[in-house]
């Protein structure tokens, strides 16, 4: 089974890589794409760096960077993986990468945003849920990655 898995360098979306790794050693024959979604430069950063390609190559290592402990996490569990960084709209991006790579599942975090904060702003992982054509699996934040909402 290939499984895309989106990462954005927070504790959830790396709980998700663990998670994965825990189905593979429990007997599910699996591939890993790796994913990692830019936003795209907005209007004052190209008005500022003044060369788009400068912007492409840090947003490329920026996502590269962002990839490397799960990358990691995959290596130490002997589980070989493909990577891919993205500049886009998140959502509509992993849908994307997920067709290109011929994805079975998508195992991605859940921050636990509020249900008005998602009601107004939609989140990554709710907008790939429905317009994925496959089985998507959202691993929600733990007690200790969770973030605290009353500060």
């Amino acid at each position: 089974m290939k499984i895309l898995l989106p990462v954005d360098g927070s504790a959830v979306s790396l709980e998700a890589v663990r998670f994965a790794i825990r189905m593979a050693h429990a007997g599910l024959e699996t591939s890993v794409v790796l994913a990692n979604v830019q936003e795209p430069a907005n209007l004052y950063e190209l008005v500022v760096a003044h060369d788009p390609q400068v912007l492409e190559r840090v947003s490329a290592s920026a996502g590269a960077h962002t990839l490397e402990v799960a990358q990691a996490l995959l290596a130490e569990a002997d589980i070989d993986c493909e990577s891919e960084v993205a500049s886009g709209d998140p959502a509509h991006t992993l849908i994307d990468i997920l067709e290109r790579h011929g994805c079975d599942l998508v195992v991605m975090g859940a921050s636990g945003t509020s249900m008005l904060r998602s009601a107004l702003l939609g989140s990554v992982s709710n907008e790939v849920l429905h317009a994925a054509g496959v089985p998507v699996l959202i691993v929600k934040a733990s007690q200790e990655t969770a973030p605290d909402m009353t500060e």
